[in-house]
Parts: structure tokens; C-alpha cells; sequence
């Protein structure tokens, strides 16, 4: 049954009327709705949030850069943000199979300085955030997934429509079934995070990313460790280059200490990656195996598992991001520093950038229209200036792992000391992540090692400890758009590479009793991460949003 046939049932959907609608509760949609009131008190603010609660889905490394979050609330010490555990050291270092190198602190490049950075809990700060919002009047509905981009006779934006709950996999109403519901705006802002379902739709809609390289991205997968006392050494970062990557592929480990003998750590893998055999998940558990990682977790115990895409943040890829009726911001925009691999400070001031422009917008009484005021403000603000010291940084590393070390030192060791803020020179992008991969018949197969279940562990035991839950008996949000393409061309082709790049285990090749191969899809095993959707070769697989509520409760991630 389709959507019209369900309207067309049940009648017309409920809608509620807002000033601004916000879809997404993490940094950037938070910290929108927050400007938001602080400017105008009596403007009505609603935003949606997936997750069962704020910050249930919110995964990050993290180390914080505060200038935003001072910038939004000046007094989040005194209201107990929990940004607790300051950077008390950075190590960067370079790994070969068995041994490491650390970079001399005087050698290492600006944009892996930390000074006056905080480790956290991303999911802690978000939670904490979404209490500020509330304090002033934003109404939070969690649990409930924005699943369709409203337009007016006009074509601008009027709001959102959340998912149909209780339908069977049949797509047939069950004895449970609740109609979705409309949240109509004056504006509607999209803060969905790297790779958004409608935030997608809008730039193609729009044209947004006309004229603008193509978005790339990477795959971040992350554990929470609660280790030994004896090995905490609470504020210190760390920093991998080199082993388990080889020369041809973008990617690096990190690894945060918390307070409370708690270790946070994980490996990133650009999804333009070459190798259909590569496993992101399996490289980051034999990366925990090298001896300058197993040094700081070994004996401890693992915690918590997640996995996200995330934007690689060359400003060349960011779309346009105003539109009639609304605007993106954070990653659902692409806002991310990856040379200094962080996002949240980002997400943070664009959503502020974006409520500085709604606020006089709706003095106004204008509704609607393009906020041309908040790309305008951001082309002034210190993160544009910041974006574009670091916009060559991941293209570098297309030319070779040395070339783009080098360049990298060069770009943001010498320039500064010579006096250059910003490089001279804009590298570009020409192709989209899933445009790199080679047919398997060009590669070379990985012989992955066995998980110990100590140091290093398989899918589904990862899974488990994401606390990922789906209702099960509803439509699978992991849509194909034609069935026959994963066994016609993906596995003849290139050796069926979403049974790899997925990190939890939601694609299996399995074989019918008539001897056929045919995709199995595990729905209920996805941690929302969107990676299958940027690098499934045939771009058929389509990501949907599942039912509210449903997917990874992360905690203390």
C-alpha cells in the first residue's frame, strides 16, 4: 500500500503549525533552535529527532573545539555541560606493521592541535543541549522520524511529515497502525547529519550542488573502552597514520581518553576507497591488535560499538544551503573540518549562523522564502575561514599516502610559520565515492585475522553492544532500487562489496535451495550509519527512514 492509498484510507494527516520546524536533535539542530529563542523568545520551535531520545544516535569521536558552544551558551560551565576532561596531550603518530613512530610536538601540523579542547561524550553534550532547548520553549518530540519534505503550491518548503507507524513488512496497515503526522514552518531547517535522507532529496530537488564538487565521505567506526586504572591517562590524545592502510586508501585511527578510565576509539576510512575486498570493520579491529594501540586497552573491557559516515568537509562540495522555505546546516550540509577531525563546533555555528538569519526573517513576517542572510553570514564567519585553511586536505592523499603527509605539513606546518593563513592554491574532486571502486577481477583479495573476542571482535557481538533495536515487522528501510542488480552486477562484478562495507552485518550473499544467489537484507542489525547508500557501486541501494525510535541507543558515545 502507498502513501496516497493510506491517505486516501485513514483521510488526511493531523498537522501542527510552527514558526520554525527543525528535523534532527544533535548539535547543529539544537543549537539552531537555541539562537533561535534566544533571539526571539516568542517564535515557536519544534524539532524532530529519530532517535529515542536526543543524543541516541549521535556519534563522534569526540574531541570538542568550545568556541561555538561559548559563542551559543558563555555560562556552559556554571549550567554543568559535560565537558569534562580537557586535552592534556597529542600524540601523532606513524605505524608500520609491529612498530610506531611519534611525530616531536614541534613538528606537529595545526590542525591536529588540540590546546583548550575537551574530550566528550558527543551523545552527553547533545542530551545536555537539548535540556537548554527545552529551558526556553523548544518543543522536542523524539521517537519520531521526519520521513517526507512538504511543498506548498509554490514548490517552497512548508514543513515535514513523520513515518506511518505500525505497518507490516507487507507495507499493509497492522492492528497498530498510527498515521504519520504534518509539521507545517514558516521555515524548515534540516540538520540530519552527513548523508541526510530528505536533506538528499532537497539538493537534488534544488539543484544545490550545482557547480560544486562532488560530496565525499568517510566511514568512522568507534568503540567505548572502560580500561585499567593503572594504564587512564585522562585528556591524552592520540592519533594514527600509516598501518593497517595501505598507500591508496584514505584513513586513520584516534584514540581519546575520558575521564573516569574510560577510552574512546576508532578508525575513519574514506569511502573512495579502491579495494571492493576492503573491510572497514575488519581494518579498525586489526588496527586495535597493533602494539601502540593494544598498550592502552588490553585487559579492559569494551563498551559500546557504532559506526557513521561522515562529510569530509572540502568547502569546494558544499551545496548551496538555502532553498525556498528552509535551509541545511551541520552535516546534513556537509559543515565538517576533517583535517582536524571535528564536526560538532561546526554544526554547532552553522546552526547558529542559520538562526541569526531566521530571527529577522520572521520579524518580518516573511515566510518561505530563501534565507539568503545565512550563506551570506557564513562567507564572513571564522568557520569559513577556518574550512578553507583546511579544503585540500582529504584530496591530497588521492595522490599517494607520502604525497598527502607532505603536503599536509607543508599546508598547515609551513604556510603558518611563513606567515600564509590559507593556502594559494584549491585542489578539486571529480568523482563520487562509489565512482573509485575496481571490479574485483582488478583487486586483490584481504585475508582478514580471526576476532579474538578480546582485543578484537566480529559483527554481530558489535552489534549487540550498540543496543541496536528495530521493530521488526515493518518495511525494510533498505531499499533496493532494482532486486536484480546486487547479484547481476555487484556480486559478478565486484565480489558483492556491501556484505564488507557494511559494518553491521545488515547484507548477506546466501544461496536458495535452487542453488541462486540472492541478497538477503538484515534490517534490523542497521546503526543508521548511511554508508551503503554513498558506496554501493550501482547506487541502487536507497537508505529510508525507519520507524521512529528505532536503530542504535548509544550511550555514553
Amino acid at each position: 500500500m502507498n502513501h496516497q492509498d493510506i491517505i486516501e484510507r485513514f483521510g488526511p494527516r493531523e498537522a501542527m503549525e510552527y514558526d520554525v520546524v527543525v528535523v534532527g536533535a544533535g548539535p547543529a539542530g539544537l543549537a539552531t533552535a537555541i539562537r533561535l529563542k534566544q533571539l526571539r523568545p516568542e517564535a515557536s520551535v519544534a524539532v524532530l529527532e529519530k532517535g529515542s531520545e536526543p543524543g541516541a544516535h549521535t556519534l563522534s569521536g569526540a574531541v570538542m573545539d568550545p568556541r561555538a558552544i561559548t559563542e551559543l551558551l558563555p555560562d556552559w560551565q556554571a549550567k554543568g555541560a559535560p565537558l569534562l576532561q580537557p586535552v592534556t596531550g597529542d600524540d601523532v603518530l606513524f605505524l608500520s606493521e609491529t612498530g610506531s613512530t611519534r611525530t616531536p610536538d614541534w613538528l606537529v601540523p595545526r590542525n591536529l592541535h588540540n590546546d583548550g579542547c575537551y574530550v566528550v561524550s558527543l551523545g552527553s553534550v547533545v542530551r545536555w543541549l537539548a535540556q537548554q532547548a527545552e529551558a526556553l520553549g523548544v518543543e522536542i518530540f523524539p521517537g519520531f522520524a521526519a520521513a517526507e519534505v512538504l511543498y506548498d503550491e509554490q514548490g517552497a518548503v512548508r514543513g515535514v511529515a513523520t513515518g506511518n507507524m505500525g505497518l507490516g513488512k507487507d507495507g499493509e496497515p497492522t492492528a497498530s497502525f498510527q498515521l504519520g503526522m504534518e509539521l507545517v514552518g514558516r521555515y524548515t531547517v534540516f540538520a540530519e547529519g552527513a548523508r541526510g535522507h530528505l536533506g538528499k532529496q532537497l539538493i537534488a530537488r534544488f539543484r544545490l550542488d550545482e557547480g560544486r564538487d562532488p560530496q565525499s565521505f568517510a566511514i568512522g567506526i568507534k568503540e567505548l573502552w572502560e580500561i585499567e586504572p593503572a594504564r587512564a591517562k585522562p585528556g591524552l590524545v592520540v592519533h594514527t597514520a600509516g598501518w593497517p592502510m595501505t598507500d591508496s586508501t584514505f584513513g586513520g585511527g584516534f584514540l581519546y581518553h575520558l575521564e573516569g578510565s574510560k577510552v574512546t576509539l576508532g578508525f575513519v576510512i574514506g569511502l573512495d576507497y579502491r579495494n571492493p575486498f576492503l573491510s572497514p570493520f575488519d581494518e579498525m579491529q586489526r588496527w586495535k591488535t597493533h602494539p601502540a594501540i593494544r598498550a592502552h586497552i588490553e585487559g579492559g573491557k569494551r563498551l559500546g560499538y557504532g559506526a557513521r559516515a561522515i562529510n569530509n568537509g572540502t568547502p569546494q562540495a558544499l551545496p548551496k544551503t538555502v532553498f525556498p522555505g528552509g535551509a541545511l546546516v551541520g552535516c546534513d550540509a556537509g559543515y565538517l573540518n576533517a583535517a582536524r577531525i571535528k564536526g560538532s563546533h561546526a554544526a554547532i555555528k552553522s546552526g547558529m549562523l542559520c538562526a541569526e538569519a531566521l530571527a529577522p526573517a520572521l520579524a518580518a513576517g516573511r515566510q518561505r522564502d530563501e534565507l539568503s542572510a545565512y550563506p551570506e553570514a557564513f562567507e564572513k564567519s571564522w568557520l569559513h575561514d577556518e574550512l578553507r585553511q583546511t579544503r585540500n586536505f582529504k584530496l591530497w592523499f588521492k595522490k599517494g599516502k607520502w604525497v598527502g603527509n607532505l603536503m599536509t605539513g607543508i599546508e598547515q606546518w609551513l604556510l603558518p610559520k611563513l606567515g600564509v593563513a590559507t593556502p594559494p592554491w584549491t585542489l578539486h574532486a571529480t568523482k563520487r565515492d562509489h565512482e573509485w571502486l575496481l571490479p574485483a577481477d582488478q583487486a586483490k583479495p584481504i585475508a582478514y585475522p580471526k576476532p579474538d573476542g578480546k582485543l578484537a571482535f566480529d559483527r554481530l557481538a558489535s552489534v549487540f553492544v550498540s543496543n541496536t533495536n528495530h521493530e521488526e515487522n515493518q518495511p525494510a528501510h533498505l531499499t533496493l532500487k532494482n532486486a536484480a542488480v546486487p547479484v547481476a552486477t555487484n556480486l559478478a562484478k565486484y565480489a558483492g562489496p556491501e556484505s564488507r562495507y557494511c559494518p553491521a552485518g545488515v547484507y548477506e550473499f546466501v544461496r536458495d535451495d535452487d542453488g541462486c544467489d540472492r541478497l538477503q537484507i538484515n534490517a534490523q542489525n542497521c546503526v543508521h550509519c548511511k554508508t551503503c547508500d554513498i558506496k554501493d557501486p550501482t547506487q541502487s541501494i536507497v537508505w529510508v527512514t525507519p520507524e521512529g525510535g528505532g536503530g542504535p541507543n548509544y550511550a555514553g558515545m
